[in-house]
C-alpha cells in the first residue's frame, strides 16, 4: 500500500494524534514540488499508531517519501529497543513519551537523518495564508521521533489495566501538576545538552578531580565547563541549559552514586574524588556512567594499556620427551601475567603493583590507571593448575574460562612448542617422503595426509583422518604404517571391508605381512609386523586377546561405528593398548556432536575432558547457535583432526562432475488411501499418550507413512508373491530410470533402507527381466566380495543395496548413476552411500536421484534435509529422535497428505 506513494507526516499536540498521511495524485502524475505550490490531492489518513507496521516494512524500491518515512520509523523502533523514553509534558500539560536521553552520536545520526529527507515527505504546507512554506526538516523529523514513541507503549490493554492514568491511556491526560517530577525524571522537553567528566588525576596524593563539562547535543563541538556555563561565559548556553545539565548530572548519579555530592552545590563544577572513587570509577563505575550518557574523559597522560592473561608455564623438555609430559598425570603450573602497553611486567613490577593498594601506580617512569580487577590478579597471581591435557586445549584455543569469565590464554615451555607444532600440520615435516615400500605414487593431499599423521604420531598424540569417502585414506595409511616400521598394526573395520584392505595392502605394500583375525579358526599366533585385519564384532569378543599384543598403531576405520562411547565395541576398543591411535572417517559427525567427541576421546584421550562437561562446555551451546563456542572448539579439535573433501580446491580435479536432483513423484489412490488413513487413525492414538509411549507411536507412524510411499506391498507385508506394478509411483519412476539407464549402457547402484523392500525390488525387477544384485546386512562376507567383483567387472548393470550395510566401505565405481529409494533423515549418511560410486576411480559423470513422494512426509522432510546438509560440517540434528518431540498440532502438519488428489 505505501511502498509506491508518497507519504508525509502531519504533526499534532500531543504527538500521539499526529496523522501518516499517503497521499493520492489521482491521474497518475507524480507530485512535483520544485516549486512550492499548493495543490489539492486525495490522502489516505492513518493514525501513527497503525502506520509503524507498514512504514517498518518499506523496501528500497519504495517511493523516495515512503522509504524516508520508513527508516525514520526504524529509527525510532531502535530508540525504544535501547529503551530510550522519557516522560514528559506538552506546554498545554498534557502528557507525552518522548525518546532521549540522546547523546552526540544519536544527535548527529538525527540531523543526518533529516538532512535526506526529500521534499514529497514534508509535502503538507504550513498553516497561514502567505506563500506555502514546508515545515523544516529537522523539526518535523523530531515530532515523528516524538509521535512513534509516545503511540508505541500505549495499547487498550495498558489503558484497561490502569483505568485511564496517564502515560497509558491513548486520550490525552492533562496532569499539569507532574511537570516538575517529568522535568527531572525525563530532563525535559527540549532537552539539548549533556554532561561528561575530565578527569584529573593526582599521581603523588590521594585526592583527584572530576570537572563536569557540558556539551550541546545539537552541535558537539559546543564543549564547556560547568564553572563557565554557571559565569554566562560560553555562547550558546544560558539558563535552560543549567537546568538541563543540573537534570543530567541527577540522572548519573544513579549510575554512579558519588555525583550525588555535586547536586548540594550551587554551581556542580567539580567533584573531589579520592582513591576509593577512582577504583569505583576504574572497576565499572566508567561503564555505568557511558550507558547513561555521561563520558568519561581519562588525562592523555595516564597510561590505561595495562592487561592481564593467563600463562601456563610448562617448563622445558626435549621434543623426545613431550609425548611422555602429555600422558603424565601431573599439573601444569597457571598463573595471572600482566603487561603494561603489551610488554610482560617483570615479578619486581607485579610485587610493586601488587603492594601498590592505589589506583594509581609508577611503572616505567610512567603513571598508569590500575583498574581493580588487575590489581587484585597481581596479588593473587597463582590459578588453579591444569591437567597436560586441559593446558593444551586452553593453549590451542587461546582462551580459558576463569571465574565465569572468558580470558586470554599464552603457553610457554614445551606445551608453546608443541602448540607451534601441531597447529601447522606441515611444520618439521615437509621433508618426509613417501616411504620405500610403498607401490603408489600419492597424491600431494595424501602426501600432506601421510605427513601430518607421521608427525602426530612421532608426538605420542592420535589423529582422526576425516577425508571424504573415495579420497585414499586406505593407501595413506598404509603409507604410515611403512613410515613408522618396528611393530604390527591391527586394523579394525566392518565385516565388508576385510577384502578391500587385504587387496590394497598387497597390492601397494607388496611383500608386507598382512592375515584376517576373523572367523573361527583365528589365531594372533608370532605377530610381530605387518597387517592384521579384525572386524567390529570380532574386536568386541576377543579385545583382552588383541591387547595382549604390542602394536605399534591401532586403526578403527569407519570410525563412526564406536560414536557410541558407552557401547560394548567402543570401550573394548579403548581397552586395546597401542604406541598411536588412527581414527579413519569420511563422517566425524553424523547426528550430534558426542560423536565427534567419541571419537577423538579415543585417538587422544581427556583433551575434550569428560563427556559430560563437553556437552556442557561444548555441544548445548554449539548446538543452540554459539558461534564462538563453535570457533574455540574448532580450533581445538583442528590440529587433532584433518577434514578435505572432494569439493575443496586442487584435492580431487580428475573427478567427474556430480548431477543430484530430487525426483518428486506422485502417490497411487491405494498409495493415498492407505496414507491418509494411517495419519488419522494414528494422530487419534498420539493424542491421547504421553512420554515413552507417544515416542513409540510417533515413531511407528513415521516407519508406516515410509513404507508406504516406498510400496503398499512392503506397508501391508505381503508375502507370497504379491502383485507389485501399478501400484507404486515410486516403482513406476524406477522403471523409467532402469530403461533409459540400461539403454545408454549404464550401471547403477539402488539404496533402501529397508531389507524388504530391496526384495520386493530383487523379485520386480527379476519379472521384468532385468539382471541385478542384492547385498544386505545379512550377506556372508565372502559373498560380499563376490558380488562386488561381479559388478566392477560389468557383469550386471543393477546393484540394490540396503543402506546400512553398503552405505560404507564398498569401491563401486562402475556405477555411474545411484537411486535413492527412500531418504535417510541424515543427509551425511546419504552421501556416503553416493561414495560408493563417487570416489578416486570414477571416471564418468555421476548422477544421483533421489525419489521423493510429493505431497507427503518425505516431501517436508527433503526440505528439511536441504537445511541439514548445509550444517553438516557443524552440527546435525538427531533424525526422527527429534521429530518426537513435535508437538500434536506440529506433527499433525508435517504428516498431512498435500496435494495428491
Amino acid at each position: 500500500m505505501l511502498d509506491d506513494r508518497a507519504v508525509t507526516f502531519r504533526p499534532a499536540d500531543p504527538p500521539r494524534a499526529g496523522a501518516v498521511l499517503v497521499l493520492h495524485t489521482g491521474d497518475g502524475e507524480p507530485l512535483e514540488v520544485a516549486v512550492p505550490q499548493r495543490r489539492t490531492v486525495t490522502a489516505t489518513h492513518l493514525t501513527v499508531a497503525d502506520a509503524i507496521g507498514p512504514l517498518a516494512a518499506t523496501g528500497r524500491d519504495a517511493h523516495p517519501a515512503a522509504a524516508f518515512w520508513g527508516a525514520a520509523t526504524r529509527f525510532a523502533l531502535r530508540f525504544l529497543a535501547r529503551g530510550l523514553l522519557v516522560p514528559g509534558l506538552t506546554p498545554g500539560g498534557v502528557d507525552v513519551w518522548r525518546p532521549g536521553p540522546f547523546d552526540a552520536d544519536d544527535a548527529e545520526a538525527i540531523r543526518a537523518l533529516a538532512a535526506a529527507m526529500p521534499p514529497e515527505a514534508r509535502a503538507v504546507p504550513l498553516p497561514g495564508d502567505g506563500p506555502p512554506r514546508l515545515h523544516d526538516a529537522h523539526t518535523l523529523l523530531r515530532a515523528y521521533l516524538d509521535a512513534v514513541t509516545d503511540a508505541f507503549p500505549r495499547s487498550p490493554a495498558a489503558a484497561l489495566a490502569t483505568g485511564q492514568k496517564p502515560y497509558a491511556a491513548t486520550e490525552s491526560q492533562r496532569v499539569p501538576e507532574l511537570r516538575d517530577w517529568a522535568a527531572e525524571v525525563g530532563g525535559g522537553l527540549d532537552a539539548g545538552v549533556g554532561v561528561s567528566l575530565r578527569m584529573e588525576i593526582s599521581p603523588a596524593g590521594t585526592e583527584h578531580r572530576a570537572v563536569v563539562q557540558v556539551h550541546s547535543l545539537a552541535d558537539p563541538t559546543l564543549v564547556l565547563d560547568a564553572r563557565d556555563l554557571w559565569a554566562d561565559a560560553g555562547p550558546g548556553f544560558g539558563p535552560a541549559e543549567r537546568i538541563e545539565s543540573m537534570l543530567a548530572l541527577r540522572r548519573a548519579a544513579r549510575s554512579w552514586p558519588p555525583l550525588e555530592r555535586l547536586l548540594h552545590n550551587a554551581v556542580p563544577d567539580v567533584l573531589e574524588v579520592d582513591d576509593a572513587d577512582l577504583a569505583d570509577l576504574l572497576g565499572g563505575g566508567a561503564v555505568r556512567l557511558a550507558t547513561a550518557g555521561v563520558r568519561v574523559h581519562w588525562p592523555k597522560e595516564m597510561l590505561r594499556e595495562l592487561t592481564a592473561k593467563a600463562v601456563l608455564r610448562a617448563g622445558d623438555a626435549a621434543r623426545s620427551d613431550i609425548p611422555g609430559l602429555l600422558g603424565t598425570d601431573g599439573l601444569l603450573e597457571f598463573d595471572w601475567q600482566l603487561a603494561l602497553a603489551g610488554d610482560p611486567l617483570t615479578a619486581e613490577e607485579m610485587d610493586r603493583l601488587a603492594e601498590a593498594h592505589r589506583p594509581v601506580v609508577r611503572l616505567r617512569d610512567r603513571w598508569v590507571l590500575v583498574e581493580p580487577e588487575l590489581a587484585a590478579r597481581a596479588r593473587e597471581r597463582s590459578l588453579e593448575p591444569l591437567s597436560p591435557a586441559d593446558a593444551l586445549g586452553a593453549a590451542l584455543t587461546g582462551s580459558a574460562e576463569i571465574g565465569g569469565k572468558r580470558v586470554e590464554v599464552a603457553a610457554s615451555g614445551w606445551l608453546d612448542d608443541l602448540r607451534a607444532r601441531i597447529t601447522d600440520p606441515e611444520s618439521g615435516h615437509e621433508d618426509i617422503p613417501a616411504p620405500a615400500g610403498l607401490d603408489a605414487t600419492l597424491r600431494d593431499y595424501q602426501l600432506r595426509g601421510f605427513r601430518w599423521l607421521a608427525g602426530m604420531t612421532s608426538l605420542g598424540l592420535g589423529a582422526c583422518l576425516a577425508d571424504d569417502m573415495g579420497l585414499g585414506k586406505t593407501v595413506t595409511l598404509i603409507a604410515l604404517h611403512l613410515q613408522r616400521g618396528g611393530g604390527p598394526t591391527l586394523v579394525v573395520c566392518p565385516a565388508s571391508l576385510l577384502g578391500n584392505w587385504e587387496r590394497e595392502i598387497r597390492r601397494f605394500a607388496p611383500g608386507t605381512a598382512v592375515r584376517r583375525f576373523h572367523g573361527t579358526a583365528r589365531n594372533l599366533d608370532d605377530v610381530t609386523d605387518g597387517f592384521v585385519l579384525t572386524t567390529y564384532g570380532t574386536m568386541r569378543l576377543d579385545a583382552a586377546r588383541l591387547d595382549g599384543v604390542t602394536w605399534n598403531l591401532l586403526v578403527a576405520d569407519e570410525a563412526q561405528h564406536v560414536k557410541n562411547p558407552g557401547s560394548g565395541t567402543a570401550k573394548a576398543l579403548r581397552a586395546i593398548g597401542s604406541g598411536a591411535r588412527v581414527a579413519l572417517t569420511g563422517t566425524p559427525v553424523e547426528n550430534n556432536l558426542s560423536e565427534l567427541w567419541a571419537i577423538l576421546d579415543w585417538t587422544t584421550p581427556g583433551l575434550l575432558g569428560k563427556l559430560s562437561r563437553f556437552r556442557t562446555r561444548w555441544a548445548t551451546p554449539i548446538e543452540t547457535g554459539d558461534r564462538d563456542s563453535a570457533d574455540r572448539l574448532a580450533r581445538l579439535v583442528r590440529p587433532f583432526l584433518l577434514r578435505r573433501k572432494k569439493s575443496d580446491p586442487g584435492i580431487a580435479p580428475e573427478l567427474p562432475p556430480k548431477t543430484e536432483t530430487d525426483r518428486p513423484v506422485g502417490l497411487t489412490g491405494e498409495q493415498a488411501g492407505l496414507y491418509e488413513a494411517v495419519v488419522r487413525e494414528a494422530m487419534a492414538e498420539i493424542r491421547s499418550r504421553e512420554g515413552m509411549a507417544r515416542m513409540g507411536s510417533v515413531v511407528k507412524l513415521l516407519t508406516s507413512l515410509k513404507q508406504i510411499c516406498n510400496h503398499p506391498a512392503q506397508y501391508l507385508k505381503e508375502t507370497g508373491d504379491p502383485r507389485l506394478p501399478g501400484r507404486s509411483g515410486k516403482l513406476e519412476l524406477l522403471d523409467e530410470l532402469l530403461d533409459t539407464i540400461l539403454t545408454e549402457d549404464g550401471s547403477v547402484l539402488v539404496f533402501t533402507q529397508y531389507v524388504a523392500m530391496a526384495r520386493l525390488l530383487e523379485r520386480h525387477l527379476a519379472g521384468r527381466g532385468v539382471p541385478a544384485l542384492f547385498l544386505h546386512g545379512g550377506t556372508p562376507v565372502p559373498k560380499r566380495e563376490e558380488l562386488v567383483r561381479r559388478f566392477q567387472n560389468g557383469e550386471v548393470p543393477v546393484f540394490l543395496l540396503s543402506l546400512k550395510a553398503a552405505g560404507t566401505g564398498l569401491n563401486l565405481t562402475r556405477a555411474d548413476h545411484v537411486v535413492h529409494f527412500d531418504r535417510w533423515w541424515n543427509p551425511a549418511v546419504e552421501e556416503q552411500a553416493t561414495d560408493r560410486a563417487y570416489r578416486i576411480g570414477q571416471n564418468r559423470p555421476v548422477q544421483v536421484h533421489r525419489l521423493i513422494a510429493e505431497g507427503t512426509i518425505e516431501d517436508r522432510i527433503a526440505a528439511m534435509l536441504r537445511t541439514k546438509r548445509d550444517l553438516a560440517e557443524a552440527v546435525l540434528g538427531s533424525g526422527e529422535t527429534a521429530l518426537t518431540e513435535l508437538s500434536d498440532a506440529e506433527l499433525a502438519e508435517l504428516v498431512e497428505l498435500r496435494g495428491n488428489r
